[in-house]
Order: structure tokens, then sequence, then C-alpha cells
């Protein structure tokens, strides 16, 4: 049977040459404009989150009322370091009004009280609020608190956002505290989480957390810090029932 002569054939031994190397450049621009427009858009991603995350980090000069943890800083201020995005995150920031940077310990009973109540507000305020969790471990009341910090952040690390907070929520809701059974509930490898933990990968920033509570006002757990998109700065200090963070937060809201 005869056979239909192929395009090569027709264009000849010179003209497929040329061909084939102007196909292989349109495929080479082509994948690179795809490329742009990827990176272009993740990148868009990143500064508008770092946008919105800088609106609850403007400055603020405003006095807590009476009574209050006023911080280290000068004229009452509470010098929390900036959110940023390599902070735990629960919550939409892109809605939130009000974002609540809590300090706490692991191993502290009223911190134990107190996060089912962030996760009511959570729920109850449906993206009006976002939640900042940060490690403030009390090494002379609870010796091992720190040490599960630095397995949330290795988890965190290995498991990504979700893979934290479930772990975190699993550490503060049971009584019995398996580091390493949990890391592999929640999909981490358990050699690498192993490895994370013993060569305490995390223990600067755990202890960078904690001074930054000190510098921020806390004298104890948890200490929160109720922050607004135009810097307002409210402390909410110890373990408050819902009630009363709602008493807090509804006129930050209303503003």
């Amino acid at each position: 049977m005869d056979k239909k002569p192929n395009l090569f054939e027709y264009l000849g031994p010179g003209k497929s040459f040329v061909f084939g190397i102007v196909t292989t450049l349109l495929i080479i621009f082509s994948i690179g404009f795809f490329w742009l427009l990827f990176t272009d858009g993740v990148a868009k991603t990143a500064k508008t989150n770092d946008k919105l995350l800088a609106d609850f980090n403007q400055p603020t000069d405003n006095a807590p009322t009476a009574g209050t943890n006023t911080g280290t800083g000068t004229s009452g201020e509470i010098n929390n370091s900036p959110i940023t995005t390599e902070d735990h995150i629960r919550g939409n920031v892109e809605t939130a009004q009000v974002v609540i940077v809590e300090y706490s310990d692991i191993d502290c009973p009223f911190c134990q009280r107190f996060h089912p109540t962030m996760q009511q507000i959570l729920d109850e305020y449906q993206g009006k609020v976002a939640w900042v969790y940060r490690h403030f471990p009390l090494d002379s009341l609870h010796p091992e608190a720190r040490k599960k910090a630095e397995a949330s952040e290795c988890v965190a690390a290995l498991g990504g956002n979700e893979a934290f907070w479930t772990y975190l929520d699993r550490l503060y809701s049971e009584s019995v505290d398996d580091l390493v059974g949990f890391a592999k509930d929640v999909g981490v490898n358990e050699a690498s989480f192993n490895k994370c933990l013993n060569d305490g990968t995390y223990k600067d920033k755990v202890q960078s957390q904690y001074q930054d509570a000190i510098n921020s006002g806390g004298q104890g757990t948890p200490y929160s810090i109720a922050i607004t998109r135009d810097g307002k700065k409210v402390p909410i200090n110890g373990a408050l029932p819902l009630a009363n963070v709602k008493s807090i937060l509804d006129p930050l809201l209303q503003n």
C-alpha cells in the first residue's frame, strides 16, 4: 500500500531542521510565558497577605485602661512583634476585623481552659476574628511545656499550618501527651520529627516568642492582645470566660 508522504518528507532535510528549531523555541517561550503568569500570581498573593497583615501592625500610642498590663513600651504601648505570614494563624485575615495574638503555655491549666474559648470565638464571629498563636512556656511551673512548643513547631515545619493546629488542639484537649504518636497521626514522618525535636531546631523560635510575650507585657498565661485594623490594642489577661472575651471584642468590631 502506498503511504502518503509526511510533513518532513514534504519539507526536506534542510527545512525540517529549521522547522524543528522554530517549534522548539515556540515551546520554550510558551512555557516561560505561563511560568511568569504563575509566579506573578504567587507573588501578588504574598503581597496581598503581607498588606492584610500590615493592617494589624500599625504603630499605636493608645493607652490601655487602668489596671491592665501596659507592656514595656513608652506611653502605654503594647510592643508585640508584628504579625507575619510566619505566624500560626487560624481564621481569615482577609475578612478579620480583629486579630487576637495569644501567648500560651501548652501545660498551663488556664491555657487549656482558654483554648476552647478561642475556638468558640472563631466559630461565633464567622471570619470577623482571626487567631495568632505564640509560645509562652513558663519553665518554672511547667518544665515540659517548652519541649511541647518545639514539637509543635516541628510539626508545622514538616506538615504545614493545618497540621500544626490539629496537633496543638490535641495537646490541649488530651491528658496523654504522645508527642511522636500525635505527630504521626497528623501525617508527619516520625524520623524527621524526631530529628527536628532532638536537634532543638526551633529552640530559638520558641525563646524568641517567649521574650516577645514578656516585652508585650505578659506576666502570666494565657496572655492575649486583641488588635484592630487601625492599630488599637487591648490586652486580654488570663483565661476569661467566653462572655467576657466577647464584651471586649464587640466594641472593637463596631468601630
